[in-house]
C-alpha cells in the first residue's frame, strides 16, 4: 500500500507539471494571446505596452515567464487579476471554494445513499415491477438537464408555491455561510442539493444494479452460497463490495470534475458564487490569471480524485494490491 501511495503521488506531481505547462502555453504563448495588450487596454501606445510587458515580466524568456507565474501562483500567492486590478486570484478562489464544497458534499451524500438503495433494491428484485419502475425513474433522472430541473425547482419553490406552507421555508436565492447560520445554510442549499443529485442518482443506481446482477453470476457467489452464508452476508461482504469498484470509479471522476467547476449550471441557476461561477466570469472577461488558477485548481482535484480511486481499488479488491506490488 505504501508503494502505491508513493507512486501515485509521483504521478500526480508529474501530471500537474504537464498540465501547468500546457495551460501556460495555451493562454500566454499562442499567437494572438498578448496579455500585455489585454492589461494596457484598447488603443494603448507602444510605450505603455512596453512598460506593461516590463512590469509583468512579459519581456522575459518564455521559461522565465512560466517560472515567475508558477512562483506567484503557488509560492507567494500574490498573482492578481488582469481585469480587476488589485484582486488577488488565490483569495478569490479560496473564498468561492466553501460554496462549491457545500453544494457538492450535500449533493454527493444524497446521491450516493439513494443510488445505493435503488441499485441494491432493483438487483434484489430483478425482473419485478419494482425493478422496472426504479430503472424507469432512473432513466428519467438521467435524461433531465440540470439547468432545467433547477429552473423548474425555482419556479415551484420561489414563485408559484412559495407562499404555501409547503415551500414558505425556502429562502431567497443565494448562499448563507455555515459558520454564520447552520440552519439557514441548510435551507439555502437543500433544493440545489436535490437538483444536482437527481442526475447522479439515476446514473449510479442503474450502474450499481447492473454490476450487482453481473456479480451474482460469478463463481464466488455460488461458492459462498454453498458454504451456507446468509443472503445478507453474501450481498454485503461479496456482491456489493465487488460491485462498488465501478461505483467508486465513477464517483471519483465525477466528484473531481464537479469540484473543479462542474457545478456551474447549478451555481448559476441558484445564485451561488462558487468556483464554477468564478471560472465562467473569468472566461467571459479573458482574465488569464484567474483562468490559469481555476484550471490548475480544477486539475488538482481531478488528479487527486483519480489517485484516491486507485487507493480505494486496492482496499476493495485485494487483487489490485497483489498485481501492483
Amino acid at each position: 500500500m505504501g508503494f502505491i501511495l508513493l507512486r501515485r503521488l509521483g504521478e500526480m506531481l508529474f501530471v500537474m507539471a504537464g498540465i501547468s505547462v500546457l495551460v501556460f502555453l495555451i493562454f500566454f504563448v499562442t499567437p494572438g494571446a498578448d496579455p500585455a495588450a489585454r492589461i494596457a487596454g484598447r488603443n494603448a501606445s507602444p510605450e505603455v505596452l512596453a512598460a506593461v510587458r516590463h512590469d509583468f515580466g512579459f519581456d522575459q524568456p518564455i521559461w522565465v515567464q512560466y517560472l515567475l507565474l508558477m512562483k506567484r501562483l503557488f509560492i507567494t500567492g500574490d498573482l492578481t487579476s488582469f481585469v480587476n486590478r488589485g484582486q488577488k486570484v488565490i483569495p478569490s478562489i479560496l473564498e468561492a471554494l466553501p460554496i462549491t464544497f457545500s453544494l457538492l458534499l450535500g449533493a454527493a451524500v444524497l446521491w450516493v445513499v439513494v443510488s445505493i438503495l435503488i441499485g441494491v433494491t432493483a438487483a434484489m428484485m430483478r425482473g419485478t415491477w419494482v425493478d422496472k419502475t426504479l430503472m424507469v425513474l432512473g432513466l428519467i433522472g438521467v435524461s433531465m438537464p440540470v439547468f432545467w430541473v433547477g429552473e423548474v425547482a425555482n419556479l415551484i419553490t420561489q414563485s408559484r408555491y412559495h407562499d404555501t406552507w409547503l415551500f414558505s421555508w425556502v429562502p431567497a436565492l443565494g448562499y448563507v455561510p455555515l459558520t454564520q447560520d447552520p440552519w439557514g445554510w441548510f435551507k439555502a442549499l437543500v433544493v440545489p442539493w436535490i437538483t444536482l443529485a437527481i442526475l447522479y442518482i439515476g446514473l449510479y443506481g442503474r450502474v450499481l444494479r447492473a454490476s450487482l446482477v453481473e456479480a451474482y453470476q460469478e463463481d464466488f457467489i455460488r461458492t459462498a452460497r454453498a458454504k451456507g452464508l446468509s443472503e445478507r452476508r453474501i450481498l454485503i461482504r461479496h456482491a456489493l463490495r465487488t460491485s462498488l469498484v465501478t461505483f467508486v470509479s465513477l464517483f471519483g471522476l465525477d466528484f473531481g470534475a464537479l469540484v473543479g467547476g462542474g457545478t456551474l449550471l447549478v451555481e448559476y441557476v441558484f445564485g451561488l458564487q462558487g468556483v464554477g461561477f468564478l471560472t465562467f466570469n473569468a472566461f467571459g472577461n479573458l482574465d488569464l490569471p484567474m483562468i490559469m488558477a481555476a484550471v490548475m485548481y480544477a486539475s488538482v482535484f481531478v488528479v487527486g480524485a483519480n489517485a484516491v480511486v486507485d487507493i480505494l481499488y486496492a482496499t476493495l479488491d485485494p487483487r489490485v494490491r497483489t498485481s501492483r506490488a
